[in-house]
């Protein structure tokens, strides 16, 4: 069943636990955690942005997310990841999505307001959630080279930010970012628990594969209240193709498919979000 972000994550950040956030962009991807979903009863969700679409055809590739997703007897929530620009989240409303992100972070923070609150006034008219980003998480590159120069959120600002943009949901710089770590994460709870408590909004966590359990864990208690996943699933994915090379191509797609599951299993269970969808 098709679910509104700004319900779970409300009911996440109340009940102490985190919403999975997964960016899928082919059918082993979105079939494997639509599967760990169903299996947990978890409610999660499903995610596509700019970067796959060099991979797969949105446009295309959106109706199958949404069949999926009124299939399933859990909640799920059909998102767009890092918009860069109102055209592009409009294209993504037109096809499917019912939840978007206007990644504005790079911009100073009245221009990142100003961007924010335009999309608000307009996707809000449409019942469109809208998540926004204060600090700026930025691109994949070396970890001590982006801690190096790395924009924290900054908690003073927080509450401004929020109230005057009307974003449902905020996005936190707090040392985390996307991609492959190439050093252990050292991510800022107090940040976390500084915003968290500035702020009436779910507070999310990108760029989450490869934080520790216990660093995920001790996140949720700060307040963070959906996480996102994606580079681990690529990982499974990988895993499982290297596994079963010498297997007809069937085969692996199965098994791609199986290992992508038993990862999103494994960060359902991690968030706490297993079981939720029946309570």
């Amino acid at each position: 069943m098709i679910a509104d972000i700004r319900f779970w994550e409300q009911k996440a950040s109340e009940g102490h636990y985190a919403i999975p956030h997964f960016n899928v962009w082919n059918a082993e991807m979105l079939m494997g955690v639509i599967d760990a979903a169903e299996e947990l009863r978890a409610p999660i969700i499903i995610s596509f942005g700019t970067g796959f679409t060099g991979n797969t055809s949105f446009e295309d590739y959106c109706y199958m997310m949404e069949s999926m997703a009124k299939k399933a007897t859990v909640p799920v929530i059909l998102h767009w990841d890092h918009g860069r620009n109102w055209t592009i989240l409009k294209n993504a409303v037109d096809h499917c999505m019912n939840s978007v992100m206007r990644d504005a972070s790079a911009l100073p923070f009245e221009e990142n307001i100003a961007e924010i609150k335009r999309c608000v006034d307009y996707f809000h008219a449409y019942n469109i959630p809208v998540e926004a980003e204060l600090g700026h998480v930025g691109n994949e590159t070396v970890y001590e080279e982006a801690l190096a120069e790395y924009a924290y959120t900054d908690p003073s600002q927080a509450k401004e930010f929020v109230e005057r943009t009307g974003c449902d949901s905020l996005a936190v710089a707090v040392g985390n970012v996307h991609g492959v770590y190439s050093a252990e994460p050292k991510i800022r709870f107090d940040i976390i628990e500084e915003v968290h408590k500035e702020v009436s909004v779910p507070l999310v966590l990108h760029g989450a594969s490869g934080i520790g359990d216990e660093d995920i864990k001790k996140a949720i208690k700060c307040g963070i209240a959906k996480i996102n996943i994606h580079t681990e699933l690529c990982q499974a994915a990988m895993e499982a193709i290297n596994e079963h090379k010498d297997e007809p191509f069937l085969a692996v797609e199965r098994a791609v498919r199986e290992a992508v599951k038993e990862r999103a299993m494994y960060k359902i269970k991690l968030f706490g979000d297993d079981g939720r969808a029946d309570e």
